[in-house]
């Protein structure tokens, strides 16, 4: 679980900042564990000139997509490994013959897409059908020009001193299967570098076509964005100081900690802070990412002892849970 913490508090009440994930932008559908990835962006032989005219007038240097939109499948790859259970594949025939620029393909037959997946053992198959790149001049003196101009009648001799790499991209996930396209989608990723001694750097088109395809692949991904969890800083009664004890705890990180000292206060029923500990065990088990046992401790807070808090944390937990399966 990606994490991000910070502590306010007030009084009586706390709180805690964590990250909490969104549904990805493209759900898979259901036993979906392996995805095959080929290029199809590539020209054929007889379309090279045609190409070559196309590189000329768009400042790419020819032939340099061929190289970069393999870059680009990298970072598919490198985007979503460890961070899902799905696994990308890299099957013998990663190319595929398409437009060679940025005119979409037909859709691929299925009896191709078939044959890929059952070769490669994968479930899926994700295609990168156009690739196409150039460079587009970012005058960074913009303004000095303007005001030279404007006061000699002259622009300013300087010249520019970065660019900016355009990928444009098209990606289709097919799925043999259901003979369905589960995602279909028109990139456009762009990177400023800097010049190195008045030229573009060589790695400047590999490396954002690398960012591109990492880029998309979050798309399978679930995104984060910053939630607030409301705690008990203090405790009531006599065991109001065990209580704050606990609070210290998860400030310096030790949530274990916190959790066994507010668990003996919880399971005692004729405690005054049981409710308020038992809210407490199901922020920290959320933030250590068990959110099973998160949910299991806000139920109890308000089964068990009426916190309204427990009760509409429980609700907050249970679409979490939804999201994780």
């Amino acid at each position: 679980m990606l994490l991000s913490l910070s502590f306010a508090s007030c009084g009586s009440y706390g709180y805690v900042n964590l990250d909490y994930p969104l549904e990805p932008t493209v759900i898979l559908p259901d036993g979906i564990n392996n995805i095959a990835v080929v290029n199809r962006s590539l020209t054929q032989e007889k379309d090279k000139q045609a190409k070559t005219i196309e590189a000329i007038v768009t400042g790419e240097i020819a032939g340099s997509d061929k190289l970069a939109s393999d870059e680009a499948i990298k970072g598919v790859f490198d985007g979503i490994k460890n961070k899902s259970h799905v696994n990308i594949i890299i099957p013998d025939s990663l190319r595929l013959y398409g437009t060679g620029t940025r005119l979409t393909p037909d859709v691929l037959k299925w009896e191709k897409v078939n044959e890929i997946c059952k070769k490669s053992d994968a479930d899926v198959l994700l295609v990168l059908e156009t690739f196409d790149s150039n460079s587009d001049i970012v005058i960074a003196t913009a303004v000095d020009q303007v005001t030279s101009v404007l006061k000699s009648g002259k622009p300013n001799s300087r010249l520019p001193n970065k660019a900016r790499v355009n990928v444009r991209s098209y990606w289709r996930l097919y799925d043999p299967y259901n003979k369905t396209i589960i995602d279909q989608y028109q990139q456009n990723y762009y990177t400023d570098f800097d010049f190195v001694n008045g030229i573009l750097p060589l790695n400047a088109l590999p490396e954002t076509a690398y960012a591109a395809g990492y880029d998309y692949i979050s798309r399978l991904l679930p995104s984060y964005y910053r939630v607030k969890r409301d705690m008990y800083k203090k405790g009531k009664g006599r065991d109001s100081n065990v209580f704050d004890a606990g609070w210290r705890r998860t400030e310096v990180a030790k949530w274990e900690e916190a959790i066994d000292i507010w668990t003996e206060i919880a399971e005692n029923s004729n405690s005054e802070s049981a409710g308020r500990a038992a809210l407490n065990i199901a922020v920290s088990y959320e933030v250590l990412g068990k959110t099973e046992l998160a949910l299991q401790w806000a139920q109890r807070a308000y089964e068990d002892y009426g916190d309204k808090l427990g009760r509409n944390y429980a609700k907050i937990l249970l679409r979490r849970k939804r999201l994780e399966i």
